[in-house]
C-alpha cells in the first residue's frame, strides 16, 4: 500500500501544472494593453499626436465618416475577392500540374521559386503601365502576389504523395481524374491549406499596397490620401479596417482548416 501511495504521488507530481492565465485571457489582456497604450500615449504626450491619434479620436472620426470608409472598404473587398480567385484557384491548379508532372517540376519549379524570392512590389509600376491604375491593376497585382506561395505549397504537397498509392490506383484501372481527386489531393491537403493561409494573407497585402501606391479608390488609397494631409485619425481608422479585414480572412481560413481537418482523416482511412 505504501508503494502504491508513493507511486500515485509521483505520478501526480509529474502532471503538468495548469498555467495561471489561459491563452484566451492572455490574448484579451494583451489587446487591452495595446488599446490602453493607443489611447494614453498621445494624450500623455509619450508620442506626438501627429504620429499617433488617440483611440477615442480615431473612433469618433471613423464613425463620423463611416459612409466614405464603408464605400472604399467595399471597393477593397471586391478587388480582394477577385484577386483571391486568381491566387488560390490559379495557384492550386498550377501547383497541381507542376507537382504532378515530373518534366514541368524539374523545368519550371526552380524558376517559380526564384521569382517568389523577388519583392514583387518593385514591378508594380509595370502593372500600372500595362493596365492603368484602376481595379484591374490591383486585382492582377494582388492575385500574383498570392499566386506563388499557393503554387509552391501545393506543388510541395503533391510531391509528398506516396508513389505506391499511385501505382496501386493505376493497377486497379483508376483514371487520372480519380487519382487526383482520391489520392493526390487528400494526401497534399495539409500543404494546400497552409498555402491558402499564406496566399490569402499575401493577396490582401498586395491589394492594399497597390491601392496605396497608385489607385483612385479603396482603403489603401484613403490611408495614403489622409497621410499626405496629416489627418492622423483617418489614417489609423483606415489601418484598423485593414486589420479587421485581415482578421476576417484569418477566421475564414481557420474555418477551412477545421473542415479540412475533419475530412482529411476520413480520406486517409479510405486510402
Amino acid at each position: 500500500m505504501t508503494d502504491l501511495a508513493g507511486a500515485t504521488r509521483e505520478a501526480g507530481d509529474r502532471e503538468p501544472k495548469r498555467p495561471l492565465i489561459g491563452p484566451y485571457l492572455l490574448r484579451m489582456l494583451c489587446l487591452l494593453a495595446i488599446l490602453a497604450f493607443w489611447e494614453l500615449a498621445p494624450r500623455m504626450e509619450w508620442v506626438s499626436p501627429v504620429m499617433l491619434a488617440p483611440l477615442s479620436a480615431t473612433v469618433v472620426t471613423g464613425v463620423s465618416e463611416i459612409g466614405l470608409f464603408a464605400g472604399n472598404l467595399a471597393v477593397t473587398v471586391g478587388s480582394l475577392l477577385l484577386a483571391l480567385a486568381i491566387a488560390i484557384g490559379g495557384g492550386a491548379v498550377a501547383g497541381l500540374l507542376l507537382g504532378g508532372i515530373k518534366a514541368l517540376r524539374e523545368t519550371l519549379l526552380p524558376i517559380m521559386s526564384s521569382i517568389y524570392a523577388v519583392p514583387l512590389v518593385v514591378v508594380y509600376p509595370v502593372f500600372t503601365a500595362w493596365v492603368g491604375i484602376g481595379a484591374e491593376s490591383k486585382v492582377l497585382f494582388g492575385g500574383i502576389y498570392g499566386f506563388f506561395p499557393m503554387l509552391l505549397a501545393t506543388a510541395a504537397g503533391i510531391q509528398t504523395v506516396d508513389t505506391r498509392y499511385m501505382i496501386a490506383a493505376r493497377s486497379m484501372g483508376a483514371s487520372r481524374r480519380q487519382q487526383i481527386i482520391h489520392i493526390m489531393l487528400p494526401a497534399a491537403l495539409p500543404s494546400i491549406v497552409s498555402g491558402v493561409r499564406i496566399g490569402a494573407a499575401m493577396t490582401a497585402i498586395g491589394v492594399v499596397v497597390a491601392e496605396m501606391m497608385a489607385a483612385t479608390a479603396g482603403i489603401g488609397f484613403l490611408i495614403t490620401q489622409n497621410r499626405t494631409m496629416f489627418n492622423t485619425a483617418e489614417v489609423y481608422f483606415g489601418v484598423f479596417l485593414v486589420l479587421l479585414l485581415a482578421g476576417v480572412i484569418d477566421w475564414a481560413v481557420r474555418s477551412l482548416e477545421r473542415r479540412a481537418g475533419a475530412w482529411y482523416p476520413h480520406k486517409v482511412k479510405m486510402l
